[in-house]
């Protein structure tokens, strides 16, 4: 199947064969779907938080954050080009849509439309305005990431998404007047990300009172998975070399892996609002970082005590007992006939992984993934986060366990990924390569399949201690299309 040519490609790309190989069984044989069990709901598997346990964890964050290496986690690096789907249609193709139309009549509500005007010298027309926002004489939106775009106007400026994170890290990620902000950027847009930084970097550290510290990483070409023909052969460019395409936000997995900091908290770029609204999404953070630290002791130190030579039947019965009632592990069937060799082991296994605590919104029927009860690959049941295509819907038990579900996963995570010892886990050693995902897609007219790894907070967390945390549905607004900056959460005061 592979020529020396393809191995040499291969090679060069920091590949390894074995896994190029395994992709293409993975095209042959599918993914297999979840097994699950329930849908995690308030009191079981779910929590949520009174008053009194919000106010009691943000304190306990706010007391320990100066002991913690703290990271704020941007994935950023994906292209905005599907905020204006419908702007291109109408520009290319000269389709028009209520999408469009209200793009035009509200156009001086955007953030944007000063920059605008000045591209377009004050043209107001549908021509201009798409032309003007789009193409790379004007402002060049199509092709830029999110990070980069103006999202919020305020009195006198405009904030990017960028700047609205910069913001927020510096109320949460600030550790004795220091904020770490970390961004996954495309190689082509790193240094606008740089010269946007660069140029407002000194405004907000004297606004705020910090010192922001930046760092970037790119999607590894190495995690870019083979494309293949209908028949799972590789596809090939006209030059004859293997089509090799990027692999979704799992393949971030090694970028959240090679980051060191006691408490990273990931939210994805587009999910900000302005000021007026910043103060619920902050405390919650702070309620999720706070609940991570107040998991993580009880957890460390159970860690400690089954690393001693002799450990008593007490101390294991113990911490399995925590596993069940605290993190939503449920033994497999028959586990009370192992061995107190293989319990303490099991125990082990469970206790010394990386943990993440997640925030959870009411479901509003967005399309994206939730949380589940999950059985899995040793018989145990746990908590995870599964994404629609993940389910056989042909199934009705589990068509069923879908529709029950209550919340959605708004990719609002804190997560630790060290151990009692204050070393590194690898997290690659913790995710479900069986949960990946195939596509069709197409390139220059032909038909192609497409491989995505285990997404970063599914199948690339698949096995790490998770607890999920209710949030108020204010902490997410997404913005997936270039209208959603004209939702009320997305407008000045």
């Amino acid at each position: 199947m592979f020529t020396e040519k393809d191995i040499a490609q291969i090679d060069k790309r920091g590949s390894d064969l074995t896994t190029i190989k395994t992709q293409i069984e993975n095209f042959k044989t599918g993914f297999p779907f979840v097994k699950a069990k329930k849908a995690a709901t308030i009191g079981d598997g779910l929590l949520r938080m009174s008053d009194e346990e919000v106010a009691e964890l943000v304190d306990l964050f706010d007391k320990e954050s100066s002991k913690k290496k703290l990271l704020k986690f941007v994935p950023a690096s994906g292209a905005a080009s599907r905020m204006f789907k419908a702007l291109f249609a109408a520009k290319d193709e000269g389709k028009t849509s209520k999408d469009v139309d209200q793009f035009v009549d509200e156009i001086e509500r955007f953030a944007f439309y000063k920059s605008l005007m000045k591209v377009t010298e004050g043209k107001k027309d549908r021509e201009a305005l798409l032309k003007g926002l789009l193409e790379s004489e004007g402002l060049d939106y199509g092709s830029l990431p999110k990070g980069l775009l103006e999202f919020h106007k305020y009195d006198e400026n405009t904030r990017t998404a960028v700047e609205e994170h910069m913001v927020e890290g510096a109320a949460y990620a600030n550790r004795n007047g220091r904020a770490r902000l970390h961004f996954t950027v495309s190689p082509e847009h790193k240094s606008r990300f740089n010269a946007l930084i660069k140029a407002v970097k000194k405004q907000y550290e004297e606004a705020y009172g910090v010192q922001f510290i930046f760092s970037f990483s790119e999607q590894k070409a190495s995690t870019d998975t083979i494309a293949v023909n209908k028949d799972n052969s590789p596809f090939r460019l006209e030059n004859g070399s293997i089509l090799f395409r990027p692999a979704g936000h799992g393949a971030l997995l090694e970028n959240l892996n090679d980051q060191d900091a006691d408490i990273i908290f990931i939210k994805n770029i587009d999910n900000v609002v302005p000021d007026h609204l910043k103060g619920e999404t902050i405390k919650y953070k702070k309620v999720l970082a706070g609940k991570l630290i107040q998991v993580q002791k009880q957890l460390f130190n159970f860690a400690r005590r089954l690393d001693k030579a002799d450990v008593s039947a007490y101390t294991r019965q113990k911490a399995l007992k925590f596993l069940k009632e605290e993190l939503n592990v449920t033994p497999p069937k028959g586990f009370r006939n192992w061995s107190d060799e293989d319990k303490l082991a099991y125990a082990k296994s469970k206790i010394n992984r990386p943990i993440r605590v997640c925030g959870m919104v009411k479901n509003v029927g967005e399309p994206g993934g939730g949380p589940f009860w999950l059985e899995n690959t040793d018989g145990s049941v746990s908590t995870h986060i599964v994404e629609s295509a993940q389910f056989n819907f042909d199934n009705k038990r589990q068509s069923e366990i879908f529709q029950h579900a209550t919340h959605f996963n708004p990719v609002d995570l804190v997560v630790s990924t060290k151990n009692h010892n204050r070393e590194k886990f690898n997290l690659l050693d913790f995710r479900d390569p069986q949960t990946g995902f195939v596509t069709e897609k197409s390139m220059s007219g032909k038909a192609l399949k497409a491989q995505e790894l285990p997404g970063l907070w599914n199948g690339s967390m698949s096995d790490w201690n998770t607890l999920f945390v209710e949030v108020p549905l204010i902490t997410f607004n997404p913005v997936k299309t270039v209208n959603d900056l004209l939702r009320k959460e997305h407008q000045p005061e």
